[in-house]
């Protein structure tokens, strides 16, 4: 069987890298104005700095989950994508929210919302983007010969996340309500259906890269939906106490945040558990280190960091610090940005018919990357802490602290350039594969 459509998958992988190098620049701009050097304020104020490093984090990673879909559902479901040319057209609507947005934050023209600072017209260039995608994929698997748990998790967690995009675009006069239903994104999204869509890429790769018979993985995928929106959906509400609603959300939110590193130890324990049982030694050792390592990164970054600064106690002290940069970091490199480039590198010789599985410069990609991410964790923690005593225990001024900490982000930029290294091998061995092509396909599939 052959799915010749599954090629589009790579331009929206394509887009993902040349956004995610835009992502590091930004950093950059950001970690150098930390330490001390803003000698870009007047081209690029700080403020126009992170909102553009915080959006193209997420455009690159829906982009990424996008080409996942593309790759896996014609697979899952066993046909070809009913339309290979609105796809394309998908695919330059979605860089074109892009562009527009980064160009348009430059001019002081967004909303000012955190996280969700795009333009009002681009909301509504999004939402048809989304309705245009979700038609395709839907669609497709409709068509197809089956329905597997795999496919439908995943689909369940893109239509989720497009529906809880909509709230974000209610305009409200009052700041609490605002901010409620903004959290319903931004919250909603990376600590709910983000993880249904997370863990439906890790099923299927799971599926191919070990061997383990589906039914025994699919079982595990239950395990971890109903996990999620145990804990994501009311975790929520240990934002809201700091809105101005009811003090009962943080006690609330504290509580089921607490159980959410439950669902990221069963993605950790179903991952290594199934290369456990794997009888099958796929080539692609690459592909396996980077979706093994999404599994356990997840875990601690997501899971472990999160609890520990969102028990009320001691949230009280760290909301709004750097010690939420500093979950905030791992959390997303191991949940989702990891989990992208595994399907990525699984994807790319299927697509290119290069087989550069076990490179060393692949290897190096990963322990760089990972070693790098893990040094920038350790130092918006130190800074953070530091940050959490000098405000909140002794009272001292906002930006007399960030003077005192500078020191803490002369060793993130360090341990960025080393990620960043690591970023850069993995964009190297990307574009060396080549363009994908239907010969490839047929061989692979």
């Amino acid at each position: 069987m052959k799915y010749k459509s599954q090629k589009v998958a790579y331009w929206f992988f394509a887009l993902s890298m040349l956004l995610l190098f835009l992502q590091l620049v930004y950093g950059f701009i950001m970690g150098f104005a930390h330490a001390g050097l803003d000698g870009l304020h007047p081209w690029i104020p700080f403020n126009t700095a992170k909102a553009v490093h915080t959006n193209l984090l997420v455009v690159w990673l829906l982009s990424g989950f996008m080409g996942a879909a593309y790759y896996i559902i014609p697979e899952e479901a066993q046909h070809e994508l009913v339309s290979v040319k609105l796809a394309y057209v998908q695919l330059i609507s979605l860089a074109l929210v892009g562009v527009v947005a980064i160009i348009g934050y430059h001019f002081n023209y967004w909303e000012g919302r955190k996280f969700l600072e795009i333009p009002r017209p681009l909301d509504y260039l999004v939402v048809v983007n989304v309705l245009l995608f979700l038609g395709i994929i839907l669609l497709t698997l409709w068509k197809g010969k089956r329905k597997t748990t795999t496919a439908l998790v995943l689909s369940m967690g893109l239509l989720f996340a497009a529906l809880l995009y909509l709230p974000g675009m209610i305009f409200f006069d009052s700041q609490v309500l605002d901010s409620f239903f903004r959290w319903w994104v931004v919250h909603l999204w990376v600590e709910g259906v983000w993880e249904l869509i997370m863990g439906g890429i890790l099923s299927f790769l799971l599926i191919k890269l070990t061997g383990v018979d589906r039914e025994v993985i699919e079982k595990w995928l239950y395990v971890i939906v109903g996990l999620t929106f145990l804990s994501g959906i009311l975790g929520t509400g240990h934002h809201y106490y700091y809105i101005g609603v009811n003090k009962i959300w943080l006690i609330v939110g504290g509580i089921f945040s607490a159980l959410e590193p439950l669902a990221f130890l069963a993605m950790a324990l179903f991952a290594i558990n199934m290369y456990r049982k794997g009888e099958k030694k796929h080539p692609n050792k690459i592909a396996l280190m980077w979706t093994i390592g999404s599994a356990i990164v997840s875990f601690i970054g997501a899971g472990l960091l999160g609890f520990a600064h969102t028990l009320p106690q001691t949230n009280l002290y760290t909301h709004g610090t750097l010690v939420t940069a500093m979950h905030g970091h791992l959390a997303f490199w191991g949940a989702y940005a990891m989990i992208v480039f595994a399907i990525i590198s699984y994807s790319l010789p299927n697509m290119t018919g290069r087989k550069f599985y076990d490179s060393v410069m692949g290897r190096m990609a990963f322990w760089l990357s990972n070693i790098g991410m893990l040094g920038m964790t350790v130092a918006f923690g130190v800074a953070g802490v530091a940050q959490v005593y000098l405000e909140r225990k002794m009272k001292l001024n906002f930006m007399d602290v960030q003077k005192d900490i500078e020191v803490h982000f002369w060793v993130l930029i360090i341990m960025a350039t080393l990620f960043s290294t690591g970023i850069i091998l993995y964009m190297i061995e990307f574009w060396r594969h080549g363009l994908p092509n239907d010969e490839a396909l047929e061989v692979n599939s």
